[in-house]
């Protein structure tokens, strides 16, 4: 199996990394092995725009499976920080039409056509299953451009797309995955809570850390069975 993993940025599985022998590094990919297995590693950059244009970029048929991973902000109390989540559904929550009272996504709007590829009623959704996801809770997400730090913006994006959790990039991955037919996953943990903006209350490396033993355990499984 040909896999493809892709991070916003490099702290985000370096743990990862430390456990792999690094056979080739440039300023974007990073071409590792473990034991008799390869994966090339990704580093997209913070963003949808970003994410999409190196995505694109470094994709191709070869890959039997493309793992997006990192951290997230969750907006729901009853995860915990720390967990790491299985994301099954995406959307881009910032894309539309604002006027002096409320915001109309672009399919609202009426720009974009709510079932038009890889869109089903507006949403991205993966349908890709793997038994190594099972013990994983499932999770529906936005992707921001901006993160949510204000008691006002939170309560009405909660209202209008009721998410569990937010990062910056994962709709971008659905998107273009979608389109180019490659299975895919997406895992994040929470690092934290979407509230008020307090980094006091953020646990960026229990994040990390949790999520890099997901990642290592599901890359020593799946080279077992090579």
């Amino acid at each position: 199996m040909k896999i493809l993993l892709i991070s916003a940025t490099r702290i985000e599985i370096e743990p990862l990394l430390q456990k792999m022998v690094v056979n080739e590094a440039s300023l974007n990919m990073i071409k590792c092995q473990y034991n008799d297995f390869f994966i090339d590693v990704l580093i997209s950059g913070v963003g949808i725009i970003s994410t999409v244009y190196y995505l694109t970029k470094f994709v191709n048929k070869d890959y039997d499976l493309v793992i997006n991973a990192g951290i997230c902000g969750s907006f729901s109390k009853n995860l915990k920080i720390g967990q790491v989540l299985n994301v099954v559904s995406e959307q881009f929550s910032d894309i539309g039409v604002e006027n002096e009272s409320s915001f109309l996504t672009a399919f609202e709007a009426g720009l974009v056509d709510y079932n038009v590829k890889p869109f089903v009623k507006g949403v991205l959704v993966n349908d890709f299953k793997h038994s190594q996801l099972n013990e994983l809770e499932k999770v529906n997400a936005i992707t921001v451009n901006i993160v949510h730090g204000n008691n006002e913006s939170i309560s009405k994006v909660k209202q209008k797309f009721n998410p569990d959790i937010e990062s910056m990039e994962g709709a971008a991955v659905f998107f273009v995955c979608l389109l180019e037919r490659l299975p895919f996953i997406e895992i994040r943990a929470v690092s934290n809570y979407v509230e008020q903006r307090n980094k006091d209350n953020w646990n960026i490396p229990l994040a990390v850390d949790n999520l890099n033993k997901v990642l290592f355990d599901f890359i020593k499984n799946i080279n077992k069975k090579q």
